[in-house]
């Protein structure tokens, strides 16, 4: 089935938020999606299947804090034409099966979520993700890309590992559910050559084994583009 990737809207809050708690063992209530959407350092990214909508939630208030504010925010912080290539669009009840998200803090791009819906795993959807934040973060001017990831995720540490992500410190017990610690994983520099060379050949490597354009997001009707 073919996807859309674009930015984070109020309308996905519910979506967002269901796929959260089904990812993570610690959550976020869905109040602090909508605080996430007004936070000058973050950015956010959803993937949807194009093909497969569900039932829009209720409207909420557009005052302050609502569609006109955050669009006249999300334009001020950075240019969307360069990025997204056209004019945002409504969200029209698309089904989310994942997200993932940015801080951006000072020269550094902090990966704060990526998560994807249990049914649609083990699909490349993750990985592609992964790329689509590595590239946000290229277009914010970022000069390195850092995360954290437990330290029994060995499947995402490959993941990390494989797009250029090493090992810079370790955060004793910084999971709360389970006090687990938090490796903390860092890229070189993302505007060097080696690095770029490297990224690009990845993203025609899963191109080739997903059928998914090698990069594409759009724009949606209330704000925009998100790791844990």
């Amino acid at each position: 089935m073919p996807y859309c990737m674009r930015l984070m809207c109020k309308e996905d809050i519910a979506q967002v938020a269901e796929i959260d708690r089904e990812a993570f063992s610690t959550t976020w209530p869905p109040i602090d999606y909508r605080r996430e959407l007004r936070n000058q350092i973050a950015r956010y990214i959803v993937i949807c299947k194009e093909e497969e909508t569900v039932e829009e939630p209720e409207a909420e208030d557009t005052s302050e804090t609502g569609f006109p504010y955050l669009v006249s925010r999300v334009r001020q912080l950075f240019n969307y034409t360069s990025l997204f290539g056209h004019k945002p669009s409504p969200s029209d009840g698309q089904c989310i099966i994942g997200f993932a998200g940015l801080w951006m803090m000072a020269e550094e791009a902090h990966v704060i979520n990526i998560a994807v819906r249990g049914l649609n795993r083990r699909r490349g959807i993750g990985e592609l993700l992964l790329i689509a934040i590595i590239d946000l973060s290229l277009e914010m001017k970022a000069e390195i890309i850092t995360l954290e990831v437990r330290a029994s995720n060995l499947a995402a540490r490959r993941l990390y590992s494989k797009y250029g992500f090493t090992r810079v410190g370790l955060r004793r017990g910084y999971y709360t559910d389970t006090g687990e610690d938090g490796v903390l994983m860092s890229t070189e520099k993302i505007a060097l050559n080696s690095f770029q060379t490297r990224f690009q050949q990845l993203k025609e490597a899963h191109s080739g084994k997903w059928g998914t354009a090698l990069y594409q997001i759009t724009g949606t009707g209330s704000a925009q583009p998100d790791s844990r």
